[in-house]
């Protein structure tokens, strides 16, 4: 591990100082049924999302749940790498949720990978910003079920 390594994972926490710290603490949003079994959400920023329980229409309610973990740990992944000095010039995330198999159908285990590459990203920084999401930042992987099991990988292209 490199001095300047050291360094740049070590000032990330300094600089997250009110990292997230404007949300709004009141979130709302509406969902209008459409026909069958089809409904718009709609944010209170105006951002849609149609769900459809057969899916042929939208999205099913868990893939958007299981796209919010990813979106988050990614937001928070992407954001703390750059803050490192990082260049990222390649990032996705695959994900795998496995549920449940009777009511209520749940999330048991997430299985997040995440593909990156860029300048200056090393094993040592991506564990520290999924250790940091998973245990502080990501609001989306804190609002579930605490025996959700979550691991999250990752490949340095």
């Amino acid at each position: 591990m490199s001095p300047k390594e050291d360094k740049d994972v070590e000032s990330l926490e300094e600089s997250l100082e009110g990292y997230k710290g404007k949300i709004m603490p009141v979130n709302k949003g509406s969902l209008t049924w459409d026909k069958d079994l089809i409904f718009v959400a709609r944010t209170q920023r105006g951002y849609e999302i149609e769900f459809d329980a057969q899916a042929q229409w939208g999205c099913i309610p868990t893939e958007s749940l299981l796209l919010s973990v990813a979106g988050c740990m990614a937001i928070d992944a992407v954001s703390f790498l750059q803050k490192m000095k990082c260049i990222i010039s390649k990032f996705k995330i695959d994900i795998q949720g496995e549920r449940n198999p009777t009511p209520p159908q749940y999330y048991k285990k997430i299985d997040m990978v995440i593909h990156i590459s860029g300048e200056n990203i090393t094993p040592k920084k991506m564990e520290r910003v999924i250790a940091l999401s998973q245990e502080k930042y990501c609001s989306v992987y804190h609002s579930l079920r605490k025996d959700l099991e979550v691991k999250v990988g990752y490949v340095i292209e």
